[in-house]
């Protein structure tokens, strides 16, 4: 393994400081305050994705008032539509899309996975076909942070090698050590290091050796921040966790941790136990979409006539717009409607930030093992928990009784 790139002392050219302000007593449970150069967020946080530089049906201004710090745009999509070009010319994503807090953008990598017919990985790079023009885009480390710092995000992500979750043999190894030499890559590539945080994402897989030995490499790189790459692509849960705490393990106290794509409450909760201070999904405003609404026992499909004549709002303990001016049998009769999708995407968001909300105040006042116990026996009221769940939390020492 080649030795790390030489940064010209990355701390005192990062952007991001990180003061933690709590931490759990029983779990690895921690809450901070990320400092970045448009917004002081505070952690644990859910990062809403603005795919376009835009949430689908919510603008900027409604994602101020619903109390988000930070939020996501993509790299590959914000490059081929605007194109870097114009970002320049706009000074950047916060002004273009008039947004005046924090942005995290990705590498791009994720299209690996998602994109996977239209790609094709190489050393050099990713070689793509543009969905919208067929046009073919080398995506290479230098080119991903040459779009971010024309996007200039807050927070930039490496370009790494991403496999599918379910993918074994010798293709995961192969892909964590290109992560790493294409980390190299990047952090030599950028050209905003006091502006822009560049973080290195941790691969492997579901193997726990090849994940620690990433881990271990990525953090001799002293990056501002690091993030838990390659889960929530359909294993099992069971593996889910436990990359998830075996990397929380070897990354650095003072930098903070993102766990990429993930949005479901429960996962939300036990990641939060595991040491984890940063996410991200599409789940709340794309499941809104569909007529579902997010409540803290799991979901509402409002497509359902049993909401026909019901009159109450989405969730009484929620303050958002949607809440407080429609009932559920509104939102059943116009579910078909553009409208609805805004207003559920509203609520959806909503929840997520209150949630974040209730886990770091529980965290502050140390009483974050009893949130989790209330949580998880409201989604699970027959006290039946998934397996994953109760196990994932007996190793932060919470027990949830059956």
């Amino acid at each position: 393994m080649a030795a790390p790139t030489d940064q010209h002392d990355s701390k005192s050219c990062s952007a991001l400081s990180l003061e933690i302000v709590a931490e759990c007593s029983t779990t690895k449970a921690r809450t901070c305050k990320m400092s970045l150069p448009h917004c002081l967020v505070h952690t644990p946080v859910f990062m809403p994705v603005g795919t376009q530089g835009t949430m689908k049906g919510v603008t900027s201004t409604q994602l101020e008032e619903l109390g988000c710090e930070l939020i996501l745009g993509n790299t590959y999509h914000l490059g081929m539509r605007p194109g870097p070009d114009l970002m320049d010319k706009a000074g950047g994503l916060h002004k273009f899309m008039n947004w005046n807090r924090a942005l995290l953008t990705d590498s791009g990598g994720f299209q690996m996975v998602s994109l996977v017919e239209l790609s094709e990985v190489t050393e050099e790079g990713v070689k793509f076909q543009s969905p919208y023009t067929k046009e073919e885009l080398m995506l290479t480390p230098e080119k991903s942070i040459d779009i971010q710092n024309s996007i200039g995000a807050d927070i930039i992500m490496q370009l790494d090698d991403v496999v599918h979750s379910l993918t074994k043999g010798p293709r995961v190894e192969e892909a964590m050590h290109r992560s790493i030499r294409w980390l190299d890559r990047c952090i030599k590539a950028n050209k905003r290091p006091h502006e822009q945080n560049l973080f290195a994402i941790i691969q492997g897989g579901l193997d726990a050796e090849l994940r620690t030995f990433c881990a271990k490499e990525m953090v001799k790189r002293d990056t501002p921040g690091y993030a838990i790459g390659g889960l929530s692509g359909g294993e099992e849960k069971d593996h889910f966790w436990r990359m998830v705490t075996l990397s929380t393990d070897y990354l650095p106290k003072d930098k903070p941790r993102y766990c990429m794509g993930v949005g479901y409450a429960v996962d939300l909760v036990v990641c939060c136990a595991l040491g984890v201070d940063m996410f991200d999904c599409v789940f709340p405003t794309r499941t809104a979409r569909f007529g579902s609404a997010l409540i803290d026992s799991g979901q509402l499909n409002l497509k359902s006539k049993s909401f026909s004549c019901d009159f109450q709002p989405v969730d009484d303990q929620c303050s958002c717009f949607t809440c407080q001016n429609h009932s559920r049998a509104y939102l059943h009769c116009i579910i078909q409607e553009a409208v609805s999708a805004q207003l559920l995407s509203i609520h959806n968001i909503a929840f997520q930030m209150r949630l974040m909300k209730r886990i770091r105040d529980s965290i502050a006042e140390d009483r974050f093992p009893e949130f989790i116990k209330a949580f998880m026996e409201n989604v699970y009221p027959s006290k039946v928990y998934p397996k994953w769940v109760t196990e994932s939390l007996e190793s932060v020492n919470v027990i949830l009784e059956s």
